[in-house]
């Protein structure tokens, strides 16, 4: 499967580029300047349908507005995160000192919708916790699977529940959804490095099935 991980703003939030054999493209989670895909897009004829978001905070939105115009099909996002879009509080913007003019989301998700860009089958998962709209993404390239987890899991930890419309319980709820996955699915996480279902099963301390 063919993406490219980019570290983008001030908290190193990891941005992914797929695009498929056709170089038909998505993008997930702009969190700064998005210069660099920008010309990695140009370089390598990548034709960029959507932007994709896991949710809506503002490490991972801070570079849509640069971006967003080169998204044929604009941005997607969790219905229960579009008011972050457009507000500084609950995108935390005002926190950090950031300005984010806003924008606007051309379709809400909601947990099993399926996507089809490209080559890509995706496949969306409602996991509220870390924010009330928090998705994961499981991506299917002709058979080859993996899942983009945003902020609702880390390698070794999970997102954090004490910031705005963050709740613990939720997000608990929504990791037993992850335990149904294949063990040797990779796993994308919004920042730090890349893991798999198994591995997390296996030493995650927050993982539903180590808790019980």
């Amino acid at each position: 499967m063919n993406y490219k991980r980019f570290p983008l703003g001030s908290l190193w939030t990891n941005g992914f580029l797929f695009w498929d054999n056709q170089k038909t493209g998505f993008f997930v989670d702009p969190g700064g300047d998005p210069a660099d895909i920008i010309s990695f897009m140009q370089e390598n004829d990548i034709h960029l349908e959507w932007i994709l978001l896991t949710h809506a905070h503002i490490d991972h939105i801070g570079g849509l507005s640069s971006l967003a115009p080169y998204a044929s099909k604009g941005v997607a996002v969790s219905r229960d995160d579009e008011n972050l879009l457009s507000d500084p509080d609950l995108n935390l913007s005002q926190w950090l000192g950031l300005d984010f003019v806003g924008w606007k989301a051309s379709r809400l998700l909601e947990d099993g919708d399926k996507l089809q860009i490209g080559e890509f089958s995706i496949s969306v998962i409602a996991t509220p916790g870390h924010t009330p709209g928090s998705l994961c993404f499981a991506v299917d390239h002709n058979g080859e699977l993996l899942l983009l987890s945003g902020d609702t899991l880390f390698a070794r930890s999970v997102g954090r529940t004490d910031l705005p419309g963050g709740d613990g319980e939720l997000l608990s709820r929504s990791l037993e959804k992850l335990t149904t996955l294949p063990d040797s699915m990779p796993v994308l996480p919004g920042h730090g490095p890349e893991t798999t279902i198994g591995k997390e099963r296996e030493s995650n301390p927050f993982w539903p099935e180590r808790k019980k």
